[in-house]
């Protein structure tokens, strides 16, 4: 198997019962689509935008609606099961994982992967000590950061 820098792991898996009260924590009632499209999320590593969840999806309950799998990504993201990717030359895309970690990006495909590279909570002291220093004296809170490493990947 030939290996590479990126991690191909989906997100743990979680129970309905864990499910309802990380829903409930945030605010969010659990419904089956909900469930549906957490279930997705975890069974995927393309990190997908909402319409290619809804198309997946809907192959299973037809009767789903995009703005229903919109909410429910919402509620996933606020109850800090998923994630979004905003991207500014195209659709966010969504991951189950949650916890701080990198990515790579397709600017051909929009592709994404998540890096195997340890997160490092330091790594902006590490670029420039003052910096976090630097903004706040501008007023601005740096309360975390992404990191995504923009390219293309060769095709054969």
């Amino acid at each position: 198997m030939k290996k590479t820098p990126f991690d191909n792991k989906s997100g743990e898996e979680i129970t309905s019962e864990a499910l309802r009260l990380a829903l409930a924590q945030a605010g969010w009632r659990y419904t089956r689509q909900r469930e549906a499209v957490s279930r997705y999320l975890r069974s995927t590593h393309n990190h997908p935008t909402a319409e290619q969840v809804y198309a997946a999806i809907r192959r299973h309950m037809p009767s789903i609606s995009l703005a229903t799998v919109y909410k429910a990504l919402q509620a996933l993201v606020e109850a800090h099961l998923a994630t979004k990717l905003p991207d500014a030359s195209g659709p966010a895309r969504f991951e189950w994982r949650s916890e701080p970690h990198y990515h790579v990006r397709c600017t051909r495909t929009g592709c994404i992967l998540d890096l195997k590279q340890t997160f490092d909570p330091k790594l902006l002291e590490k670029l420039d000590p003052k910096l976090k220093d630097f903004l706040q004296q501008q007023g601005f809170q740096v309360t975390g950061y992404n990191l995504e490493l923009l390219g293309q990947f060769e095709h054969d």
